[in-house]
C-alpha cells in the first residue's frame, strides 16, 4: 500500500517532504550491517532485526530508502510486497531521526541472496482469490492543534496494490472513530481518503492510533490491518499559571546576601520541552519597594535575598509581584502573574532594657516570701518569644542569699522577693544591682552591635520589728555513748532572743523524737534519757538519732531547732547468724557460714569460729578471709538432721555461742530438699525448754498414773470373798526394768497378771517415757507369780514386798498385804521418780 498527499501544497505534505529532505542531507552514517536471505522474498516476510538504540536511543521518525521494506520500531524490517533478488546482493538505508535532541542517524543494511525459488503468480482470471501480501506501510502524519479547517480536512490517503486486479474498499477504526472521540475521523471507501472533522485539542488528546482495512466487496481481507499513527501538534494556546495561588515563605532577618528564600513553581499544560513551555520568571514589583532585598533566578525561580540589611523590627513583611512567560520570556509569549508573600524571622538582635536606671524599696526584718518590688523592661524582638523574655539576675548586694528574683511570665516582669529573713540589727539597709538578658542567646549579626547587659540598682530599706526568739544554729550536734542507760542528761538545744540576746523567759518542747528516747527541761532544753540508748535501732541513721525542739517566749512566738544525737558505737552485739543450714550433697560437701555483726565496723570481723567439743567428731570448721568460715564433714553422714554448737567471737572477743540446724540432704540446691524429720542428732541442745503444754501433760499423766494404782488396791484390800491375787501369789515378783536404747519413739511399760483363774485383777499402764534426742526410758512393773518383786538395773539389790514389813510383822492372808505395807513399800520410789522428771525438765 502507498502513502500519498492528496494536496501537494497541504502543510501535512510539506511537513513530510521536509523531514525526508533533512534525512537525506543531514544524517550520519552509523553501523552497517549484512543479512543473508533467500532470493524470493514473499510480501510482508520478515527479513531481520537490528538494533535501533545502539545508534539513536530515542527515535521519533523511522525511514526506509527503499519502498520495498518497512521498518517497526522495535528494529524489525519486513518486506512490502513480492521481492526477487536479481543480483546477490541487495542495499538499502534505514534513516532515524531525534526531532527533540535534533539528531539523525543512517543505518546501512546489505543483503545477500542464499538461492533463487520459483514464483507462482496468481493469474487475474482465477476463480479463487488468493491472498497476497503487498505493500502496506505507514507514513508518520501529524494533525495541527485548534485547526481552523476548513472541515472535513484531508488527513491522508491509503493504497493497497491489490486494488491493480480486485476491486479494494477502504475503512477505518479506533480512536476518534469508533472510540472517543467519536467519528473525528472517516475514510472514503474507494479512493482511501481520510478526513478530519473538526479541531482538536492536545491538551485532551495528543496522539491517535488509527487501524486501516482492505477488503474486497464480498469480504475478502486483502491486507493486514494497517496501523496509522496521527500526532497532534501543539499549538501555544495555554498560558503558564503558578501552582499555588497563595505562596509565603520566611527568612530570618539579617541574613546573609544571597540566602535562598524559597522557589516558585508554575504549571503549562502545553507540549513539555517545547518552546511553549519554557517558562521564564521576573520580579515585577516589590512591596515596600525601597529597598530592593529580593531577586529571582529566571529559570529555575529561586528567590534569593540581594543584601544583608534585612530587619524585621522595621519591616517583617514584604510581597513580591511575579511574572512567569513561556516562549522563553519572549514578548509574544503567554504571560501570567502573582503574588509571593515573605514574612521574616525574629533573631534576637535587640537587648532589653529597663524603664528606670535604679528602684527604691523598703521591708520589714525577718519577713520571706515576700514580693518586695517589680521592674518592667522593653524589648524590640518579637513579644512572648525566648528572643525577647527576659531572664534577670541578681549581680551584687545578695551575698547571704535574702533575695530572690524571678520573671512574670503574663508581664515579663522583674518580681524581686525576700527568701531569707534580714536582721535590723545587722544591717538597715542593701543595695542591690540586679542585671538582665533574654532566654535566647544574643544573634550575631553582621549589621548589630556586641551585646551589653543592661544593668540597674535597688536599694532595699530594712524597717526594725520586734523579733522573737532564733534557733542559731538550725543544727546542733551533741554526741553520746552508745548504750547510755535511762536517767542520764544530755546537754540540749539553746536559742537565744534576739533584742536581749539571752536565753532568759524561754520554754522549751520537744515536737520530734521517734523512739521516745529523751524528755526535755522546760526551762533549760536540756534532755534526760528515757530508756538505753541504742545504735543499733532503726531509728537511728548513720549513727544520728534527730530530736526536735521548739523554743517559746513569753507572747508565743517560737522558732524550731534540731538537736543531733551522735551515738559512739559500744560493743554490745554479739556476732549474729542464720541458724538453719542444709548441705546439698550433690552441689557440695559443706556450708558457708557467714555471720553479720550489728555493731559498727570496727566493733565486728574479723569474726573467730571453734566447734563445741561434742562436734568435733563429726565435723570441721574453717575460717575464711575473717568473715566466713566453711563447716564441712569429716566423712560422709546419713541424710539427716544434725545440730552442731558453734561459737563466733568478733575483733575484740565477744562471743556467741549458737547450736546450728544441719541438714544433710540428697538434693542440689536447698529449696529441693524433701527430707523427712524422724529422728535428730549427733549434739544434743544445751538448752532445751519444754513448754507450758508440756509440763501440764507431765503433770497430767502422773496424776493419772497415782489415781490408777491407788484404786487398783483400794479394790484389792476392800475385796474379802474372792482374793485379788491367785493362791501362788507368793511366787509372784512385781519387776521394775529399766532399758536405754534407740527404741520406737513410745514405749509401753505394763503392769499385768497372769490369767491362772477368774480371781485376777489386771492393770496395765505407762509409768512413764523421758528422753531426747534419742534415748528413750522405759520402766515396767509386772505381778507374777512369787509375790511382789522390784528389779532395777540402777541397784544391785532385789527387794521384795516381804523385805519392807517390819521382823515382827506377819501376813494376815497368804495372798493378801495390808494397805500400810503396800504404802510404805511404793511411795519412796514414787518421789524417786518426782525427782528424776524435774530434772529431765530442768535440763
Amino acid at each position: 500500500m502507498a502513502v500519498a498527499c492528496a494536496a501537494p501544497g497541504s502543510i501535512f505534505c510539506r511537513q513530510l517532504l521536509f523531514s525526508l529532505l533533512v534525512l537525506l542531507l543531514f544524517c550520519d552514517a552509523c553501523q552497517k550491517i549484512s543479512l543473508q536471505v533467500p532470493s524470493h522474498l514473499q510480501a510482508a516476510a520478515l527479513v531481520g532485526k537490528v538494533n535501533l538504540e545502539e545508534c539513536l536511543k530515542s527515535a521519533s521518525l523511522i525511514l526506509s530508502s527503499d519502498p520495498a521494506f518497512r521498518i517497526l520500531e522495535d528494529g524489525s524490517i519486513y518486506t512490502t510486497r513480492d521481492l526477487i533478488l536479481s543480483s546477490e546482493r541487495k542495499s538499502f538505508s534505514i534513516f532515524l531521526s531525534d526531532y527533540q535532541r535534533q539528531e539523525q542517524k543512517e543505518i546501512e543494511v546489505e543483503l545477500s541472496a542464499r538461492g533463487k525459488k520459483t514464483i507462482r503468480k496468481r493469474q487475474t482470471k482465477d476463480t479463487v482469490l488468493r491472498r497476497s501480501k503487498r505493500r502496506w506501510a505507514p507514513i508518520p502524519c501529524s494533525l495541527m492543534e485548534n485547526s481552523l479547517g476548513p472541515f472535513p480536512q484531508h488527513v491522508q490517503q491509503i493504497q493497497s496494490d491489490a486494488a491493480q486486479n480486485y476491486t479494494v474498499f477502504y475503512s477505518i477504526s479506533g480512536q476518534g472513530v469508533d472510540k472517543e472521540p467519536f467519528n473525528l475521523f472517516y475514510i472514503e471507501k474507494e479512493t482511501g481518503d481520510i478526513y478530519c472533522t473538526r479541531s482538536i485539542d492536545r491538551e485532551q488528546y495528543d496522539k491517535f492510533e488509527v487501524y486501516a482495512y482492505a477488503i474486497t466487496p464480498d469480504g475478502y481481507v486483502l491486507e493486514y490491518p494497517l496501523p496509522l499513527f496521527f500526532k497532534v501538534e501543539d499549538d501555544n494556546d495555554n498560558a503558564p499559571y503558578f501552582e499555588n495561588k497563595l505562596t509565603v515563605f520566611s527568612v530570618p532577618e539579617n541574613c546573609r546576601s544571597g540566602t535562598s528564600v524559597g522557589q516558585v513553581t508554575a504549571i503549562d499544560h502545553d507540549e513539555p520541552d517545547t518552546l511553549h513551555t519554557r517558562l521564564k520568571f521576573k520580579i515585577l514589583q516589590q512591596i515596600p519597594d525601597h529597598p530592593k532585598h529580593f531577586a529571582v533566578h529566571p529559570d529555575t525561580g529561586v528567590i534569593t535575598t540581594t543584601t544583608p540589611l534585612l530587619d524585621r523590627e522595621n519591616c517583617d513583611t514584604y510581597q513580591l509581584v511575579m511574572e512567569v512567560r513561556d516562549m522563553g520570556g519572549q514578548p509574544f509569549g503567554l504571560c501570567n502573574t502573582g503574588t509571593i508573600t515573605i514574612s521574616l524571622e525574629d533573631e534576637n538582635d535587640n537587648s532589653p532594657y529597663f524603664t528606670e536606671t535604679s528602684y527604691t524599696t523598703e521591708v520589714e526584718e525577718n519577713r520571706i516570701d515576700v514580693e518586695i518590688l517589680r521592674m518592667s523592661v522593653h524589648d524590640k524582638d518579637l513579644p512572648n518569644t525566648p528572643h525577647s523574655k527576659a531572664v534577670y539576675t541578681i549581680l551584687q548586694g545578695n551575698e547571704n542569699g535574702n533575695f530572690k528574683i524571678s520573671t512574670d511570665p503574663n508581664t515579663n516582669e522583674a518580681v524581686l522577693c525576700v527568701v531569707k529573713p534580714l536582721n535590723y540589727e545587722v544591717s538597715r539597709q542593701v543595695i542591690l544591682q540586679i542585671g538582665v538578658l533574654n532566654e535566647a542567646q544574643f544573634s550575631k549579626a553582621a549589621n548589630s552591635q556586641p551585646p551589653t547587659m543592661c544593668t540597674t540598682t535597688v536599694t532595699v530599706n530594712i524597717k526594725d520589728s520586734d523579733e522573737g526568739p532564733e534557733c542559731q544554729p538550725p543544727v546542733k550536734v551533741i554526741q553520746s555513748k552508745d548504750g547510755l542507760p535511762a536517767g542520764k542528761e544530755l546537754l540540749g538545744y539553746k536559742a537565744l532572743d534576739p533584742e536581749t540576746h539571752s536565753g532568759e523567759g524561754l520554754r522549751y518542747q520537744k515536737v520530734g523524737d521517734e523512739d521516745n528516747w529523751f524528755e526535755i527541761n522546760e526551762n533549760t532544753g536540756d534532755l534526760r534519757t528515757l530508756k538505753e540508748l541504742d545504735r543499733e535501732s532503726k531509728f537511728v541513721k548513720n549513727n544520728q538519732y534527730n530530736v526536735s525542739v521548739v523554743a517559746v517566749d513569753a507572747v508565743g512566738r517560737s522558732c524550731t531547732g534540731t538537736l543531733v544525737v551522735l551515738l559512739e558505737d559500744f560493743n554490745d552485739h554479739p556476732p549474729q547468724i542464720d541458724k538453719d543450714v542444709t548441705i546439698c550433697r550433690h552441689e557440695k560437701d559443706f556450708a558457708v557460714l557467714e555471720p553479720v555483726d550489728p555493731d559498727a565496723p570496727e566493733n565486728g570481723p574479723p569474726f573467730q569460729f571453734f566447734l563445741d567439743n561434742s562436734a568435733n567428731k563429726l565435723w570441721t570448721l574453717e575460717s575464711k578471709d575473717g568473715k566466713r568460715a566453711i563447716l564441712r564433714e569429716r566423712q560422709n553422714l546419713d541424710y539427716n538432721y544434725y545440730f552442731v554448737p558453734v561459737q563466733i567471737q568478733d575483733r575484740h572477743g565477744f562471743a556467741a555461742k549458737h547450736v546450728l540446724s544441719v541438714k544433710v540432704c540428697d538434693c542440689t540446691i536447698p529449696s529441693e530438699c524433701r527430707m523427712d524429720v524422724k529422728s535428730q542428732r549427733d549434739v544434743k541442745p544445751s538448752n532445751v525448754i519444754l513448754g507450758k503444754w508440756a509440763i501440764l501433760s507431765m503433770a497430767l499423766g502422773s496424776a493419772l498414773l497415782l489415781c490408777i494404782l491407788f484404786t487398783c488396791f483400794c479394790v484389792t484390800a476392800q475385796r474379802t470373798v474372792k482374793k485379788c491375787f491367785p493362791e501362788d501369789v507368793a511366787q509372784q515378783n512385781l519387776i521394775v526394768s529399766n532399758t536405754e536404747g534407740p527404741g520406737e519413739e513410745v514405749m509401753e511399760a505394763n503392769i499385768r497378771l497372769p490369767t491362772q483363774t477368774s480371781n485376777i485383777c489386771d492393770t496395765s499402764m505407762s509409768v512413764g517415757t523421758l528422753g531426747g534426742q534419742g534415748i528413750k526410758t522405759q520402766q515396767s512393773f509386772e505381778m507374777v507369780k512369787g509375790g511382789y518383786t522390784l528389779d532395777s538395773s540402777k541397784g544391785g539389790g532385789h527387794q521384795t514386798l516381804e523385805s519392807s514389813k517390819g521382823a515382827g510383822q506377819g501376813m494376815m492372808d497368804t495372798g493378801r498385804y495390808a494397805y500400810t505395807d503396800w504404802q510404805s513399800f511404793t511411795q519412796p520410789r514414787l518421789g524417786e521418780e518426782s525427782i528424776r522428771g524435774h530434772t529431765l525438765i530442768k535440763n
